[in-house]
């Protein structure tokens, strides 16, 4: 059991064993001995405490740690005995000096030179660090001012971020020059004998004067204004990046320990996450590699904001930072290929085709249609995706069910009844498409003059939401009457034809009789209707056979009609017919009418 002691050094707390204590005390004294009498001794000796400091807390993993022997034999092996750095000055100055120190740093870092600087001290801190004359550099930065303004803004920027060497360990750094006791002590030295100069070369009658019209130059002045205000703008930066990045990972972080409970007690948002997964792997496993993929760019986010706020902000070290952007290289590939595999599993369209045939029976020669819907008492427990739903029954047994049931009415090639109905599904293949829609489960039945189809479908959560669908196909003999029950709005297909032009949810407001041609003829629609919808307005039909755009102002209209005969556009303004443009696609022709005032132009153009 050893004895600790708390000191302060460079103004920094430290714990450490007594017997470190003892050898760092006689060390820093045996320092001081060796700079007695030397100017600027003070300074030195406050520059290495300040570097001792700094090597400490590189070494230290936690603020509660106890500096021992070890860490004070490895800062002395930095910095070097004192012996090994007394300088006489009468003799062998123009002599190399022997380094001794093992671990001398050679790695520049970047830094503001604010001794040699014009502006900001960007420029002469490059000089340094990249070895290039500043005088270059200055004119690299005027002229990507000049032309494309980028050279201002960098410039802006590098002086905000880049702290300026005020330190003498911050000025070795800045050059690349090993910081131990010997360049220390030189580096101080300089600094005096610069002072000293500018002391004797000093036209104080100049300075006295320029006291009395200000002490600051114009770029001083300039440059303090300007730093001030992009400090203050880079606190604001800083606090809006911690904010955003903090309240990410926050979220995040319930989100995660949220999945994970609710996981646990199998809460139904999650079972159908099941059944929308495809590649097996569990919801903890997503979540985390979710967590992970957005988590770890807003970790940096926050620290960024932290090292703009905190000026000696420790670093969190390579090896953290290398671990995180692995992990997130990681995480980022998994989400993809699970993207993929996921994305496959719609690639391909299987069916299943149910074929009947029914006599019919009734007494009457209309035939009804109707849609059995489904018990909508358990909705609120359903889980919606898209058309298709997580359904819990009477047991609370979990079944898929959807609406996207859609039926046709077309002509039966002799007096028999026949329904076709067809079921699909995705599928990664086409076999596992097909087995998906055969495992669809879809009830109809007729009943004497009544034809009876569910509006939804179910499939077991084994099959997985695959965008299943049912198409009912109802083949009516020519001459049947047809009666829509109000249940099968929203139900009618795209392929239903009418003599009218309705809109197939308009359809099941009249009665209709099968035509020899395939189209359903209206037996008690109004006069006025005049095969336009109910809107007074006019009509929009778009589907895959025709466009057919009717739209009415008071005296204006605009119609266009595009199917398999031709092009047909009108255009007429106070019941006088501006323009006419006839395609006729069987004739090979174009006819072109317009109409402007008094004068008309008529062209027709045919293609032989």
């Amino acid at each position: 059991m050893n004895k600790t002691v708390n000191i302060n050094l460079a103004n920094t707390f430290f714990h450490i064993d007594e017997e470190a204590y003892n050898k760092l005390r006689r060390y820093l004294e045996a320092i001081k001995r060796s700079f007695a009498g030397t100017t600027g001794s003070d300074e030195i000796i406050a520059d290495i405490e300040a570097r001792i400091a700094e090597l400490f807390l590189e070494k230290l993993e936690h603020d509660r740690q106890v500096i021992t022997q070890r860490e004070v034999d490895a800062v002395i092996e930095v910095m070097g005995q004192p012996e090994d750095y007394m300088v006489d000055e009468d003799i062998f100055e123009d002599q190399p000096r022997e380094k001794t120190t093992a671990n001398s740093r050679s790695v520049k870092k970047l830094y503001r030179d604010i001794d040699h600087k014009y502006i900001g001290g960007v420029c002469a801190g490059l000089e340094h660090y990249l070895g290039v004359d500043a005088l270059w550099i200055r004119i690299v930065f005027i002229l990507l001012a000049i032309f494309s303004g980028f050279g201002l803004v960098a410039y802006i920027l590098l002086w905000i971020l880049v702290p300026e060497a005020a330190t003498t360990s911050q000025k070795l750094d800045m050059t690349g020059e090993p910081i131990n006791i010997s360049n220390i002590e030189r580096k101080v030295k300089e600094g005096f004998d610069d002072v000293a100069d500018k002391v004797k070369s000093v036209d104080y009658e100049k300075v006295g004067n320029k006291v009395k019209s200000g002490s600051k130059t114009f770029f001083d002045t300039i440059g303090d204004i300007i730093m001030f205000l992009f400090k203050v703008f880079g606190k604001f930066v800083g606090i809006l990046l911690i904010i955003i990045g903090a309240a990410t990972l926050i979220g995040l972080f319930i989100g995660l320990f949220t999945v994970g409970i609710v996981d646990v007690v199998h809460f139904p948002g999650v079972d159908f996450f099941d059944i929308i997964n495809t590649s097996g792997e569990p919801v903890w496993l997503a979540s985390i590699l979710m967590f992970f993929a957005i988590g770890i760019p807003f970790f940096f986010l926050l620290y960024l904001g932290l090292k703009i706020l905190v000026n000696n902000l420790k670093s969190i070290g390579n090896i953290a930072k290398f671990s995180l952007l692995g992990l997130w290289l990681i995480s980022i590939g998994t989400l993809i290929v699970l993207g993929i595999r996921q994305a496959a599993e719609f690639a391909t369209v299987g069916s299943s085709t149910v074929k009947e045939e029914f006599v019919l029976t009734g007494e009457t020669d209309t035939l009804y249609i109707k849609m059995n819907e489904r018990d909508r008492q358990y909705d609120s427990k359903t889980v919606h995706f898209g058309d298709m739903k997580l359904w819990y029954g009477d047991n609370d047994e979990a079944v898929l069910l959807s609406d996207d049931v859609r039926f046709d009415i077309k002509q039966s090639e002799d007096s028999l009844l026949r329904i076709n109905i067809r079921k699909d599904s995705h599928g990664s293949t086409f076999k596992a498409a097909r087995e998906r829609a055969e495992a669809v489960r879809y009830n109809y039945g007729v009943s004497g003059n009544q034809i009876i189809l569910d509006d939804h479908l179910t499939t077991d959560t084994s099959n997985k939401a695959r965008q299943q669908e049912v198409r009912v196909t109802v083949y009516v003999p020519a001459g049947k009457v047809i009666s829509f029950d109000r249940s099968t709005k929203g139900h009618v297909g795209r392929s239903t034809k009418n003599d009218r032009n309705l809109y197939r949810s308009s359809i099941v407001d009249y009665l209709w009789t099968m035509g020899r041609d395939g189209e359903l003829k209206c037996l008690d629609c109004p006069i006025d209707l005049n095969n336009d919808d109910h809107d007074d307005r006019g009509r929009i039909i778009i589907n895959e056979d025709e466009v057919d755009i009717d739209l009415k102002d008071g005296d204006d209209s605009f119609k266009m009609k595009i199917d398999e005969d031709g092009v047909e556009i009108k255009a007429q303004d106070n019941d006088e017919e501006r323009v006419n443009i006839d395609i006729d696609s069987d004739r090979n022709s174009i006819k072109i009418k317009a109409k402007d005032g008094d004068t008309t132009l008529t062209k027709t153009i045919v293609k032989y």
